[in-house]
């Protein structure tokens, strides 16, 4: 069977450098295996979900590399569910319950006084045809829930190892709202079964709900009478938080992806570089290619405490990878760039977005400042003769030293304003011999060129 994985975000928000790190985790699991990789939006919560976060899902997918062999909404197959649903209350393994909100926080806060986790105390299983009827004639409308069978629930996960629940410490999980709408669990897990799911990476966060969802997975099985049904592997990866300890999350304004997209300056490929590794003690690399990450990838090498990040990391790795970029995986972005100009700008580059100053100095045109006309007609006619080169900047500074008795700053400064117009900017030995002679002795004279 060919191992295929998952990512399944709700349109709710902006995807964020939390969440996107489980699409990562699972993209590279898929890679590494030979496996496929499904993204499958969680739609089912129409108040909640939009069509603007759900192409920004895709947009942010896209743009960081992580390609979808298939694709699936949840808000597509609600009859799906609807047959699921009906056949669980048939088999009795789906009750209604008729507990408010009021009842259920008074159960939560009892348990709570008492040092106790909440577990639901299956006062509505079974419900006696006489309750309900009184319930509904209260106009109360019933929640289902999923009735566990007693015993141990164990697997062998892929980052926690051995793990075990027992069925009776944990509370029958609501399937369906008082509204008849679906929770996350009855949807997802009839998809991971019939989108055939064979590894299920999420955050520890869910490894309580996947003891009883393997319960769910196998009445499920069941019920659409396949006999082959084999379980999925799971993989319950520690939750990442701040450089403060706090966890990521939507609410809490995490990061975003398109923040990073649109005003970050960052390569897509510093984000999955750095993702990848987060949690490892192998520590982010920098890479030409994505693929390069997905060959040495292990799930295993995650360890078991939660990584915290820190997004101030991702500059000094973003260098790093902008630094070692091929020209030919450039040239599309900066139209006219030459190869002896991507060599000579790229080892000063933090951000591959500075090119594009880079060029605007090498090509004009530029407005120079002047300060002092004699020196810089000076400067003009001291310019090396021939082809510019990396030892030109010197040798035509000494000689503008050695003519004028400038040093220091009230030497390099006015060069400088007079040939990019600015006070700071690229290395100046780097950028002389790339900027065309004519236009530096017209910037010399004061024209713009």
């Amino acid at each position: 069977m060919t191992p295929r994985v998952r990512f399944a975000p709700s349109p709710t928000g902006w995807l964020h450098l939390g969440n996107i790190r489980t699409a990562v985790i699972n993209w590279m699991h898929a890679q590494q295996v030979g496996g496929e990789f499904l993204l499958r939006i969680d739609d089912t919560d129409p108040e909640s979900s939009t069509e603007e976060f759900r192409l920004g899902i895709e947009e942010d997918m896209t743009w960081l590399g992580l390609t979808w062999d298939s694709y699936a909404k949840q808000s597509e197959r609600f009859p799906e569910y609807d047959k699921a649903r009906d056949g669980l209350i048939a088999s009795g393994r789906l009750y209604p319950c008729y507990e408010t909100g009021p009842e259920l926080e008074l159960m939560r806060k009892t348990a709570q006084i008492q040092g106790k986790p909440f577990i639901y105390n299956r006062t509505a299983y079974p419900l006696s045809a006489d309750d309900e009827a009184k319930f509904k004639a209260e106009g109360r409308d019933a929640h289902w829930r999923f009735a566990l069978t007693p015993g141990e629930i164990k697997w062998d996960d892929l980052a926690r190892g051995e793990t075990s629940f027992m069925a009776e410490n944990l509370s029958d999980p609501v399937l369906i709202r008082g509204d008849g709408s679906y929770l996350y669990t009855l949807c997802s897990v009839l998809d991971d079964i019939d989108l055939g799911m064979t590894d299920i990476i999420r955050g520890e966060d869910h490894t309580s709900n996947t003891a009883a969802q393997i319960q769910l997975f196998q009445a499920l099985a069941d019920q659409a009478g396949l006999s082959d049904f084999q379980m999925p592997r799971f993989a319950h990866m520690p939750l990442v938080s701040g450089a403060d300890g706090a966890k990521l999350s939507k609410s809490n304004g995490a990061l975003s992806i398109r923040e990073l997209r649109e005003h970050g300056g960052l390569e897509p490929l510093t984000i999955v570089a750095f993702l990848s590794r987060l949690g490892t003690p192998d520590g982010p690399q920098p890479v030409s290619d994505i693929t390069e990450l997905a060959s040495s990838f292990k799930i295993e090498r995650f360890g078991r405490s939660g990584p915290r990040m820190d997004p101030e990391e991702l500059g000094p790795l973003n260098s790093k990878i902008v630094r070692q970029l091929p020209f030919e995986s450039v040239t599309d972005r900066f139209e006219g760039m030459t190869q002896a100009q991507w060599a000579a700008i790229q080892p000063t580059l933090e951000k591959l977005s500075d090119v594009t100053d880079w060029l605007a100095l090498i090509h004009g045109p530029v407005t120079p400042e002047i300060e002092d006309p004699s020196f810089a007609a000076k400067a003009a006619e001291l310019l090396p003769e021939g082809t510019l080169d990396g030892d030109s900047w010197k040798l035509w500074t000494d000689a503008v030293k050695d003519a004028t008795g400038a040093k220091g700053k009230s030497l390099f400064m006015p060069l400088r304003l007079a040939l990019t117009g600015q006070a700071r900017g690229p290395e100046m030995a780097v950028l002389l011999p790339l900027i065309d002679r004519t236009k530096i002795v017209a910037r010399l004279s004061g024209q713009a060129a």
